[in-house]
């Protein structure tokens, strides 16, 4: 879905600069005069006064840097965690939860009972519970292009369809939604058990993009648009979107680009206004779309997107 930007600087200035030619670096080869007979003096090439290239190491320092590098690998190998995380990240609870189990006195490290909250293991220690060795599991990231009436959540106690039954054959480790769509709210739901990034891309201050497209109950009126473009004041506080765009001649389907995770926030922008919103469709997540992927369905991200999601500032 292309976004019509709503501020633009006349005269600002590309960020694709056209190459410079620079023929600086090209040999060019003086007319010399021809010793008797014909033949031509050559000028031969001092490689010693080559001012440009990369620096010419010597054993030393090479042996010095490797032995750097090989410390390096060594320290991440040796890398320690809190135990609570690797708790959760072995799939048996969350982190609060495995605060618990560490208090009663239910997880062992190295065969000794561990009851210190913030305690920290290596990846090389022996970690039980219940008799049960635990081991770290791999990253899991799963996306998902959620329909109407499922509720997200792990659980629910009125029995109500989640998200997770959607997801349930996606992978045997434990993985949760990054943040929330309201039940009849469609579109792209991230899911994994990478806890530090869904950390990180549910908090506001890392200012991950999210694109929805808006269907409202009647055309939108000029005034409101530029109140929304402009920042609304809630009973939150100010709400700022990033872009916002009509996309129907009608005015009743909407583009709005927006980075706070506040609950039910694009909803509360038009009902503030008088507005209902018929449909609303999350098509982009910190840069993730829905291209190829039905709704009802997920699939698992790339280790580009992955990359790009860690990313993110």
């Amino acid at each position: 879905m292309k976004m019509r930007k709503n501020s633009h600087r006349p005269g600002s200035k590309s960020r694709f600069k056209p190459k410079n030619e620079d023929n600086s670096g090209l040999s060019q080869r003086s007319a010399s005069a021809k010793r008797p007979g014909g033949a031509r003096k050559e000028k031969k090439f001092d490689r010693s006064k080559q001012k440009s290239g990369p620096p010419d190491y010597n054993q030393k320092t090479l042996k010095s840097r490797i032995s750097k590098s090989a410390a390096t690998a060594k320290d991440n190998t040796e890398e320690s965690i809190r135990l609570n995380k690797y708790i959760a990240n072995a799939g048996v609870c969350s982190r609060r939860d495995a605060d618990k189990l560490i208090s009663a006195g239910e997880i062992s490290v190295n065969g000794k009972i561990i009851s210190e909250l913030g305690y920290k293991v290596k990846a090389t220690d022996t970690i039980k519970y219940k008799n049960k060795l635990l081991t770290r599991e791999k990253f899991v990231y799963v996306l998902l292009n959620k329909p109407k009436d499922f509720i997200t959540t792990t659980d629910d106690p009125n029995d109500r369809r989640t998200v997770m039954q959607l997801v349930s054959k996606a992978c045997k480790e434990r993985i949760y939604p990054v943040g929330r769509l309201d039940r009849n709210t469609t579109g792209l739901l991230l899911f994994t058990n990478d806890g530090d990034l869904a950390k990180k891309l549910s908090h506001p201050s890392h200012n991950t993009k999210k694109v929805y497209q808006v269907e409202l109950d009647k055309p939108l009126h000029k005034d409101d648009f530029l109140k929304v473009s402009e920042g609304l004041e809630l009973e939150d506080g100010l709400v700022k979107v990033d872009d916002f765009a009509i996309l129907s001649d009608d005015k009743k389907s909407l583009g709005l680009e927006i980075h706070l995770g506040k609950n039910r926030i694009v909803r509360r922008i038009f009902e503030h206004l008088g507005y209902e919103v018929i449909k609303l469709d999350r098509v982009v997540y910190g840069g993730l779309t829905k291209k190829d992927l039905k709704r009802g369905t997920w699939r698992y991200l790339s280790e580009r997107e992955v990359v790009k999601l860690k990313h993110l500032k």
